[in-house]
C-alpha cells in the first residue's frame, strides 16, 4: 500500500501522542525511541513531499494535525524539563573532583 503524504502526518500525530503517554508515565527510553521513530518519519515525509503535494482540503487537515502535534510536543517539554535538569544536575556532579 502507497503513503500519502496526509499519512505521514497522522502517523507523525500518532508517534507524538504515544511520546506523550511514555513522558507522562516516565518511561523516559520509550520517549526517545519513539522519537526516533518520529525522526524517521519526518524524513520519509520530507522525500515524499519533494514529489506529491496535498490538496486544498488536505492542507487544511494538514495544519489540524499539526497543531494537535505542536501541543503534545509542548506537553512532553513540560514534562520532560524537570527530568532533563535532574539529568544536567546529576552530570555536573559527576564533574565534581571530591
Amino acid at each position: 500500500m502507497e503513503h500519502t503524504l496526509l499519512d505521514y502526518y497522522k502517523a507523525i500525530e500518532n508517534a507524538s501522542q504515544k511520546m506523550l503517554a511514555a513522558a507522562q508515565a516516565e518511561n523516559w527510553d520509550q520517549v526517545v525511541k519513539l522519537e526516533g521513530a518520529c525522526a524517521v518519519l519526518i524524513a520519509q515525509l520530507r522525500a515524499r513531499s519533494r514529489t506529491d503535494q496535498l490538496a486544498p482540503e488536505e492542507r487544511k487537515e494538514k495544519a489540524k494535525i499539526m497543531q494537535r502535534i505542536l501541543r503534545t510536543d509542548a506537553e512532553i517539554r513540560c514534562l520532560a524539563e524537570p527530568w532533563l535538569n535532574d539529568l544536567e544536575q546529576l552530570m555536573d556532579n559527576k564533574g565534581q573532583v571530591h
